[in-house]
């Protein structure tokens, strides 16, 4: 495995510098690695979008930025050959081929194996409830589609330019397995992320059955990540399937829809803590965001600027510091400057980068890749603050403060253990670049925050 240039050595020891010279010091916080698999950031990218190209070998040269970054799972979007009527790449003409405008199987199989030397891995976009209008298998296997009381294709969800797959077809079962099998033994592919899971012509007994094969296929660890939140109530069957991770949909949904740019910290605390008890009733993990392609497009488009207003930074800190996998949506590390139409491919605005959250990110995934008390399911201890607008919760030695105030505010902390701290971040200085502050910290020390501001700190 090919080394980071910036190990997590290099950080400690910048650090330790820091400690002998008391005070604020810029020090790096990129190229970490994950001290523990429970402590990984996954990235999502849409090889046509990512890069001006559009292509595989064009996103290969962007995979020492994103190692520098931290990325360490790479989520694909859909790669597969498109059907025509609306161009979505969640409609398959062909699920054993990739895109031609993306370039070849070689190339993904390179893209790959140069991304195995970063030391990330890479899961492809699994799409098994429907395909293209336009796919071969409309002619040539009419079996494998669900059909109406007149005998016709079904488009799920009044979806024109999809018909809905048959899995009570054993051709098709065995069809779509070999497909799975196909990318992992030609490509090396490390896992996959799986649309509509919740449909409910799929069965719970698919998954099972097709999950432990492929985990026992290649003698390499294969993941699968839900598209569905499985603590809903409606979705709890398929807590049973053996998904390393679903989505923390609901949470989203929470803080998109109804939070939103509110400043009652209460508010936050309590949609906090109901994604907590739910997380507490199912098996797997949990992949936390704040974006992703549905919500960065869908529904009008939303930027995380029109979803969350001022908290999109201190809600940034939420999302990689309070409970799960942190998933970064290309562009959202520059401060998801735009909606992109994944339908044609739309290019991210590179150029455009919000500093404040440029440098949050950077900092966060240091953070979450070093610490263990991060890992995706380390407790969470909520603390009382003297202000109702700021909400504070502690993880092992790491505190977090979020003001969800408009106005500057300073907070003390009961519950702070007297100690030495290092502040990681700190949203009045973060503009101009990480850096750290050696701190003491006690019950009676004012907490200084901005309005909308944040403030991190680990105890040594």
């Amino acid at each position: 495995m090919k080394k980071s240039k910036i190990s997590i050595l290099s950080l400690v020891a910048v650090l330790l510098l820091a400690a002998c010279n008391p005070g604020k010091a810029v020090f790096t916080v990129d190229g970490t690695k994950p001290v523990s698999q429970e402590n990984r950031i996954i990235y999502q990218l849409n090889v046509g979008a990512f890069t001006p190209e559009g292509t595989f070998k064009a996103a290969q040269e962007q995979l020492a930025r994103l190692d520098t970054l931290g990325a360490d799972i790479l989520w694909l979007m859909p790669i597969y050959p498109r059907g025509e009527t609306m161009h979505s790449p969640y409609a398959s003409m062909d699920f054993m081929a990739v895109n031609p405008a993306y370039g070849t199987v070689d190339d993904l199989k390179a893209f790959v194996a140069a991304a195995h030397e970063h030391g990330m891995k890479v899961w492809l976009d699994w799409v098994p409830n429907h395909v293209a209008v336009e796919n071969p298998w409309v002619n040539e296997h009419p079996e494998y589609f669900t059909k109406d009381a007149k005998g016709q294709m079904i488009h799920p969800h009044g979806w024109g330019d999809v018909y809905e797959l048959n899995y009570q077809d054993e051709g098709l079962v065995n069809t779509m397995n070999s497909a799975l099998k196909f990318w992992i033994s030609e490509c090396d592919v490390d896992g996959f992320r799986c649309d509509y899971v919740s449909s409910p012509t799929i069965s719970v007994s698919f998954w099972q059955n097709i999950i432990a094969e492929l985990k026992g296929h290649s003698g390499k660890t294969i993941e699968f990540l839900s598209e569905t939140d499985i603590s809903n109530r409606h979705n709890i069957r398929i807590d049973s399937c053996g998904f390393d991770y679903d989505y923390a949909w609901d949470f989203q949904g929470a803080l998109a829809w109804k939070f939103k740019d509110s400043d009652n910290a209460d508010s936050l605390k309590a949609i906090c803590e109901q994604f907590l008890e739910g997380s507490k009733a199912i098996k797997n993990r949990r992949m936390v965001y704040l974006t992703n392609h549905d919500q960065n497009y869908n529904d009008g488009g939303h930027t995380l600027k029109d979803f969350y207003g001022d908290n999109r930074y201190l809600l940034t800190v939420l999302e990689f510091t309070f409970y799960g996998m942190p998933l970064i949506y290309q562009g959202q590390e520059i401060g998801d400057p735009d909606t992109l139409n994944y339908f044609t491919d739309a290019k991210v605005k590179w150029s455009q980068i919000d500093r404040m959250m440029q440098n949050t990110v950077r900092t966060l995934v240091a953070l979450h890749h070093t610490q263990p008390s991060l890992a995706a399911d380390a407790p969470v201890e909520f603390l009382s603050t003297d202000n109702p607008q700021v909400l504070a919760y502690q993880r092992g030695p790491v505190l977090v403060f979020l003001n969800l105030g408009s106005a500057p505010c300073s907070v003390r902390c009961d519950a702070i253990v007297a100690a030495s701290y290092t502040q990681w971040l700190n949203s009045q200085t973060i503009v101009d670049g990480p850096s750290i502050t050696e701190v003491s910290l006690d019950a009676n020390t004012p907490i200084d925050l901005d309005a909308k501001g944040f403030a991190v700190y680990v105890k040594q």
